[in-house]
C-alpha cells in the first residue's frame, strides 16, 4: 500500500501523514517545487520538472490496486482510476469509476464558459468540514485496502 499525493495545492497535507503514521503506509509527496516535509521514514518528497503534467504523469505510471492517490484534478484522477488505484479530493470525495464521467464533463462546460468570457466563481472555500470528510475517506480507504477491497 502506499499513498501519492499531488502536493503542489494540496491542503491536506499534514492530514495525510497523520493517518499514514496511524496505518504504517508510506507517502510520496508529488511536486514541481521543493515542499517542506517532515523528516519520517514513511515519507517521500518527488520534486518533478516544472512541465506540463509532470507531476501528474509521475503519480499516474505508478498508481496501482494498492495505492490512494489524493487530487483535485479530476483527470489526474481519471488516469488513476484506470490504473486501479483509490482516489480521493482533498475535500474528502471520492472519485469513482461511476461519478467521474460527470466530473470530468462539468469540467469541460466550465472551461467553455471561461472562455466564452463567463465569470463565474471558483469551488467553496476550503472549510473544516472538508478537512474532516477528508480523513475519514482517507482512514477509510486505507482499511479497505489492507482488508483486500
Amino acid at each position: 500500500m502506499k499513498i501519492l499525493v499531488d502536493a503542489d495545492a494540496c491542503p491536506v497535507k499534514d492530514e495525510i501523514y497523520k493517518v499514514a503514521f496511524r496505518h504504517g503506509v508510506p507517502v510520496t509527496i508529488v511536486s514541481n517545487s521543493p515542499i517542506r516535509i517532515p523528516a519520517h521514514e514513511l515519507l517521500a518528497r518527488v520534486v518533478v520538472s516544472d512541465g506540463f503534467d509532470a507531476a501528474d504523469d509521475w503519480i499516474a505510471e505508478r498508481a496501482d490496486a494498492g495505492a490512494v492517490c489524493v487530487t483535485a484534478d479530476i483527470l489526474l484522477a481519471d488516469r488513476c482510476l484506470k490504473a486501479g488505484a483509490v482516489v480521493i479530493a482533498p475535500n474528502g470525495k471520492p472519485f469513482t469509476h461511476s461519478s467521474i464521467g460527470a466530473a470530468i464533463a462539468t469540467r469541460a462546460i466550465m472551461a467553455d464558459l471561461r472562455a466564452g468570457g463567463e465569470q463565474i466563481g471558483g469551488p467553496p472555500p476550503f472549510g473544516k468540514n472538508d478537512r474532516s470528510r477528508f480523513l475519514s475517506a482517507l482512514d477509510e480507504a486505507l482499511v479497505r485496502l489492507k482488508r483486500g477491497r
